[in-house]
């Protein structure tokens, strides 16, 4: 059957459409997305600004009228910790119901979490063993270990590249000590969560999803886009220690030369690498293999193993 799902992150709103069935890998049909940034329209008191909501709405209904022009027998929506940290976020998902008739069910950080390592546990498949993957949002870190395809332990935490660029790194780029107290804040937060980690035992493989690690791995000498999804991509933690120090002294404007580094994504990329370093530091972990597979394609995943079960 064919799906489409709509995807309203931090930063992008993106319509995925596959043609998915029981027991076969889902193959993309059509990619429909916009840089909404929906992190950058709050107001002070964290409520969503009406501009956001609006530019929300009109473009899910975009995305309504793509899928059925791409013939899509069911759609899903899910938002994200834009909405689901926002004090209006429940009035704003009722606005794009009566808006556009969708629906956006609104996921936890530890669904985030374990709806990401299904999606890469069927990537890589049993022979991963004990798989442990890392996830940069745009508002939150998601982290999850395990030997099946629900994990052990699965955690959220408020450390996405856009929200750490926009509350711990003012600047264009940052003063050298805001840098040092950003990576220090990141570091901290991190170690919190460490002790049911440590408890799951090493892993026998690491994996990284997002826009913002493959931009990472790609810097760092990993295969371009253009090799297509198969292609294997590492981002090792001792190339991207050496790199960071050039991402923190370059403006947004001069990370854009970097390559496979989008104009949208530049302003984020430093807060990306003091996350993704700090993450494998101290999950201890020289490697990240980057996985093409990530939540929309968990969700999917998920919906199908559900129709199977029924």
């Amino acid at each position: 059957m064919r799906l489409g799902v709509i995807d309203v992150g931090s930063n992008t709103v993106h319509l995925l459409v596959v043609d998915a069935h029981d027991g076969a890998q889902p193959l993309p049909a059509s990619s429909h997305k916009i840089e909404l940034r929906l992190s950058e329209h709050v107001n002070d008191d964290g409520t969503i600004a009406t501009k956001g909501r609006d530019r929300l709405a009109t473009f899910v209904g975009e995305c309504l009228t793509v899928a059925e022009d791409q013939g899509v027998e069911e759609l899903m929506g899910f938002a994200t910790s834009a909405i689901r940290e926002a004090p209006n976020g429940d009035d704003v998902l009722a606005y794009v119901r009566d808006r556009t008739g969708v629906t956006l069910d609104v996921l936890s950080g530890e669904d985030e979490a374990r709806l990401t390592f299904l999606a890469a546990r069927r990537w890589f498949g049993w022979s991963a063993g004990r798989l442990l993957l890392a996830d940069i949002g745009g508002g939150s870190l998601e982290l999850a270990v395990g030997t099946d395809e629900d994990p052990d332990v699965a955690v959220s935490l408020p450390l996405g590249a856009g929200r750490v660029t926009r509350d711990l790194l003012p600047g264009d780029p940052p003063d050298p000590e805001v840098v040092r107290e950003a990576r220090r804040h990141v570091r901290a937060q991190l170690a919190t969560q460490m002790r049911p980690f440590a408890k799951a035992g090493a892993p026998d493989h690491a994996v990284g999803t997002s826009k913002t690690m493959r931009s990472l791995a790609r810097i760092c000498g990993a295969a371009p886009s253009s090799e297509g999804m198969y292609a294997v991509r590492v981002l090792k933690r001792a190339a991207l220690s050496e790199v960071l120090p050039e991402i923190a002294a370059k403006s947004a404007a001069q990370r854009r030369s970097l390559p496979g580094v989008s104009a949208s994504r530049a302003p984020q990329l430093l807060a990306g690498a003091i996350v993704a370093e700090a993450a494998m530091d101290l999950l201890g972990v020289d490697q990240l293999e980057i996985a093409p597979w990530a939540l929309r394609e968990g969700l999917i995943l998920r919906r199908l193993d559900g129709m199977h079960s029924a």
